[in-house]
């Protein structure tokens, strides 16, 4: 528990979604510095939760409380640029413009570019830039891994744990959260549940909650046996009815209905993977292929044998699509040879979700139209019940595809894809915006899939879990295979990527100086700016801070002065802790600011 008064809170918080309710009694708080996560199923209110800290949501009731002149960013779930330039945008939240132009830099995102044709990488990436050169106090980040290939998770990973601000994120990568996080909110239950731990664990903890949530609707449903057995027993005895019985039976009942509500109830997929294949699925020869003077594939060989789960990796615009789309015959190679094997039954699911049309409606993407069943795996079921199996209310079907969340999204792509049986199923990145439960179920039942796996993603966890071999392209043609997960080959090829990765900075470096101004081409004499008035602040606040804590010791040193005035009492605490908490941090802050003087001016 921190001892710090928070940056930012929620205080027994409540929200209806129009009938049903959605928070109730929720308590948050946020700390300078804590970087915490905030979990929960698909459809049960993080992002809103998000927007209710920001302050973009109003709750019904309860109260949300925020240090005055707090700064925060907030990183959308799906970010949309405006302006110009890429760094119009970027400096459009007050940052300095060349703080903005640097950030952007070191996300990989050319500054100058127009925020128009701009991919989901790179719109992640500049929103994530822009974020963090407002210098917020704290950041929001709503699945800030989507998108971004394993690379850009890392140099995330290394800018949050450098980060001097607070943090809460909602995320399914379960590397991500493990290496960034230090503590764990769950909304579970319309409520939250708080661990002072970061995400490894979690999984255990909520294991042990889910348990004892059953068990007492076990016990509760006893009772309820007990009671109604009783209830009616005395009525054939007595003839009379005990009205203060009946109101207990019927507000146990109504509980016990409210709490079966509540359970979460998990997708109902099947994939069956229909007639076996060939033995041989897929073989490639000498493949060659290029987009313009950028080589993707050169002279590449594989075989591909049923059976198989084989993860593709690498960094975005390496060719992972590209290849995927090679194996099942949708672009053709430049050269060499592709055979595909005999019987294949293929399902894709593509990474931008192209196949959804945002002006159908669910119901239209799931059946022809003007009929009302779905052929499941070769039998007829009803649109509305296949897909509720997919977690999908029946007032959604009449809903158009662009209005759907992109968990939402991503399951109606996975309820369409697999209403055929499959021997061959492609998966280009199939985690992004699935919750922690439906990515449990997805990979359990994957890994008793009979079929053959080709999978492209960026989330670690899902690759070591899943991948019985993993290719890797480096974006400069190069290729390299190995038996198991992602770490496995980093382990036995730890320079794979280095020279792309060398070109990269080189290009960095080569560009920056188009756009930066000359004071980041070279090592500063002194202290920037913005840190040599930080520095002169904190002198003058610190002394005030000081002469106020007396002031206020020297109230509270009256013994009476709680029994008098209670209120009173309460509002110098109060603001004494606050002042107490002010002077600590700004001690920290002068310090690393002094140290930081010194060292530059040598």
């Amino acid at each position: 528990m921190s001892s710090k008064p928070p940056l930012l809170a929620l205080k027994d918080v409540r929200l209806m979604d129009g009938m049903t309710p959605l928070f109730d009694g929720v308590d948050i708080a946020l700390e300078p510095r804590v970087r915490a996560c905030l979990v929960g199923r698909n459809g049960a209110g993080k992002s809103t939760l998000m927007r209710m800290l920001s302050g973009l949501i109003e709750p019904d009731s309860g109260e949300r409380y925020m240090q005055q002149g707090i700064r925060f960013a907030h990183v959308l779930q799906e970010p949309e640029p405006k302006g110009d330039t890429i760094l119009d945008w970027a400096c459009s939240g007050g940052a300095e413009h060349y703080t903005a132009e640097s950030e952007l830099w070191a996300f990989g995102i050319d500054p100058s570019g127009p925020t128009t044709s701009m991919s989901g990488g790179e719109k992640r990436r500049a929103a994530l830039a822009k974020a963090f050169a407002e210098d917020p106090d704290l950041i929001f980040l709503d699945e800030p891994t989507n998108h971004l290939d394993i690379f850009a998770i890392e140099t995330l990973e290394d800018r949050l744990r450098a980060f001097r601000g607070a943090a809460l994120i909602v995320s399914h990568d379960r590397t991500f959260l493990e290496r960034v996080t230090q503590r764990c909110y769950w909304l579970y239950e319309r409520r939250i549940l708080r661990r002072d731990e970061g995400y490894k664990g979690f999984d255990e903890w909520q294991a042990k909650m889910e348990a004892e949530t059953a068990e007492s609707l076990r016990r509760l449903e006893k009772a309820i046996e007990r009671e109604t057995y009783t209830f009616y027993r005395s009525i054939t005895a007595q003839r009379t009815r005990n009205e203060g019985r009946a109101a207990r039976l019927e507000a146990m009942r109504r509980d016990h209905a409210e709490r079966m509500k509540l359970m979460d109830k998990p997708m109902e997929i099947v994939i069956d993977s229909g007639a076996t294949s060939g033995k041989l699925v897929a073989e490639l020869r000498g493949i060659s292929k290029s987009f313009g003077d950028k080589t993707l594939l050169k002279n590449f060989s594989t075989r591909i044998i049923r059976g198989d789960r084989l993860a593709i990796v690498g960094p975005n615009g390496a060719g992972k699509s590209t290849l995927v789309k090679l194996l099942i015959g949708q672009i053709p190679a430049d050269s060499g040879e592709i055979k595909l094997g005999t019987n294949l039954d293929v399902a894709y699911l593509d990474q931008g979700r192209d196949a959804l049309k945002g002006d159908e409606t669910l119901w239209d993407v799931l059946a022809n139209s003007g009929s009302d069943s779905i052929m499941v795996r070769g039998q007829p079921r009803h649109v509305a019940a296949y897909a509720k199996d997919f977690l999908f209310r029946e007032k959604q079907l009449r809903q158009p595809v662009k209005s759907l969340s992109g968990g939402e999204r991503n399951r109606l792509q996975l309820a369409r894809a697999l209403a055929k049986a499959t021997n061959l199923l492609v998966l280009d990145e199939p985690t992004n915006d699935l919750d922690m439960d439906t990515l449990d179920l997805l990979e359990d039942l994957l890994a008793d899939y009979d079929g053959t796996l080709i999978l492209v993603s960026h989330d670690r966890d899902f690759i070591d879990r899943l991948a019985t071999s993993t290719l890797a392209l480096n974006g400069d043609g190069k290729t390299a295979e190995t038996p198991g997960g992602w770490q496995d080959f980093i382990r036995q090829n730890p320079d794979f990527f280095a020279e792309i990765s060398q070109k990269e900075a080189q290009k960095i470096k080569a560009d920056a100086p188009k756009a930066a101004p000359a004071p980041v081409k070279s090592a500063p004499k002194k202290l920037s700016y913005k840190d040599q008035k930080r520095l002169e602040d904190l002198n003058q606040l610190m002394p005030k801070w000081t002469v106020e804590i007396k002031k206020l010791e020297t109230v509270l040193d009256d013994a009476t002065l709680y029994s008098r005035d209670p209120k009173t009492f309460d509002a110098t605490m109060k603001k004494l802790d606050q002042l107490r908490s002010d002077l600590e941090n700004g001690e920290m802050e002068w310090l690393e600011l002094e140290e930081k003087r010194e060292s530059l001016a040598g």
